[in-house]
């Protein structure tokens, strides 16, 4: 099983959706072997239709992620955890050290500028995990 970088967010419905998705490519383009997961603590029903709209247009198809709530089991098999405005630190006592990147724009309201924001420190973690893998 290649290692996972888990992002959070609560509804796992925008923004740990558009971090998993640009992760994966990102990784992809690095050689990267390391894959994304994402997960909620209060999952939607479905991923916000704007999130899948924008990626869509940027060629990659969300349309059938199914939000759904963070295990323990998620915990125990990241490498890395990013929560983007979720509360996990108990859930995670004895798991990866979790990374905060709480200043992300609402992804309901503006999905480009939440993807810019994640994007930026996407880049870095990826120049961080290819040199360390």
């Amino acid at each position: 099983m290649n290692p996972t970088v888990l992002f959070l967010c609560p509804h796992n419905a925008a923004k740990s959706v558009i971090a998993a998705a640009y992760f994966d490519r990102l990784a992809a383009e690095a050689g990267l072997a390391i894959k994304a997961a994402s997960a909620g603590t209060e999952p939607d029903a479905e991923v916000a239709a704007a999130v899948v709209d924008m990626l869509q247009s940027e060629g990659i198809d969300v349309s059938q992620n199914v939000p759904r709530r963070v295990t323990l089991e998620d915990f125990a098999n990241a490498l890395r955890v990013v929560s983007l405005g979720c509360d996990v630190q108990r859930l995670a006592a004895n798991g990866p050290t979790i990374t905060n990147w709480n200043d992300i724009p609402s992804a309901s309201q503006n999905p480009m500028a939440a993807r810019d924001r994640i994007l930026e420190y996407l880049r870095p973690l990826i120049r961080e995990l290819s040199e360390a893998h």
